[in-house]
């Protein structure tokens, strides 16, 4: 299906250098609602006023807009310096909705700072839950709770973050995926799968959190009925559906065959797709090099409700495009915003410009 296009931007910005540089200024003195998919400790805050509205976007587009992003961040930069080209290209990612990834230690501030602009401005808060003990597989920048009775800790304060307000959780990308291949021991799966059911049942004592247990996708499990048992031990039937292509580059048909196949052996459960970063497909080469910062990849369909699928809730924007995967073919540290990275996805997006 065609990717689902937002309203076009009214043209160029040329504001004035100094009406740019204080406004930049202002945002800088305030933290940002940013969370990476690999946090740092001792990172900076991330969050956003409640007063700040998120721009109107077609297409379904309900999903709240970080006005406080490293993307908008990144735009008021530039105009600040002249760039106002590279400023207006850097919209197609600043003016449209990403999630949010829960921080170590304490997720709830920035939960809550990002919840009420969300509830202000009458939209959904994405986010996703990463921090399951011995993620990752081991493989550095590995993370996550020290054992089971941190993990439960901080579930509940993200959960409790979230209380009555409109919200989508993406929860533990590749958890599930990864026990299927065998990259966690015997005990260790035992454990993931409880401490996800129980993740479901925590998220869904909230009245209007809708809860989508990741599932890997294409490039994880070749035969997605492998998924099925795992993810109902995981607790899929009490969530909303499941998702896919999390931080992948799958394109939207190769994730919708894969998701159609796993929907029918769970009973017909829906899914939400990560798009942010497959819509130049998927790169050649092994996974594990072509998955780490591969050149020439592009933004996918827009975030949107929309999808023309009824199997499909959502396309959503999960990873947050234009951070950088690691240290490889030149990245910064994981997580960490990358403006050029950023600007290369959003100049080969294959949609109508912002």
């Amino acid at each position: 299906m065609p990717p689902v296009v937002p309203r076009p931007h009214p043209g160029p910005h040329r504001p004035r250098r100094a009406a740019a540089l204080g406004l930049l200024l202002l945002l800088t003195a305030v933290p940002a609602c940013t969370t990476d998919p690999r946090p740092r400790p001792g990172g900076p805050a991330a969050g956003a006023t409640a007063s700040a509205a998120a721009p109107a976007l077609d297409g379904g587009a309900v999903f709240w807009v970080d006005p406080g992003s490293e993307a908008a961040r990144q735009v008021l930069a530039w105009e600040a310096r002249g760039r106002y080209g590279d400023a207006q290209v850097l919209r197609r990612i600043a003016d449209r909705p990403v999630a949010l990834w829960g921080r170590p230690g304490d997720p709830g501030p920035a939960i809550r700072r990002a919840r009420a602009g969300a509830k202000a401005a009458g939209r959904t808060l994405v986010l996703a839950a990463h921090h399951i003990p011995h993620r990752d597989c081991g493989r550095q920048p590995a993370g996550g709770a020290p054992d089971a009775a941190a993990y439960r800790r901080w579930i509940g304060a993200f959960a409790d973050a979230i209380g009555d307000a409109d919200a989508l959780v993406v929860l533990e990308p590749h958890a599930v995926a990864h026990a299927v291949e065998g990259c966690v021991r015997d005990g260790r799966r035992t454990e993931r799968y409880r401490l996800l059911s129980e993740a479901v049942d925590r998220l869904k004592r909230n009245p209007r959190t809708k809860v989508y247990l990741d599932a890997g996708g294409p490039d994880r499990v070749r035969d997605p009925a492998d998924l099925a048992g795992p993810l109902r031990e995981a607790g899929l039937d009490r969530a909303d559906g499941f998702a896919l292509n999390v931080s992948g580059y799958r394109p939207d048909a190769e994730v919708r065959a894969y998701g159609a196949q796993l929907s029918r052996a769970t009973g017909g459960r829906h899914y939400v797709v990560d798009t942010g970063r497959n819509g130049a497909g998927t790169p050649p080469g092994d996974r594990a090099r072509a998955g780490c910062n591969p050149p020439g990849r592009a933004l996918g369909t827009p975030p949107t409700d929309r999808t023309g699928d009824p199997l499909v809730d959502a396309y959503l924007w999960v990873r947050r495009p234009g951070e950088s995967d690691g240290t490889c073919r030149g990245g910064p540290e994981a997580g960490t915003w990358w403006p050029e990275q950023a600007l290369g996805l959003a100049r080969r997006a294959r949609d109508t410009p912002p």
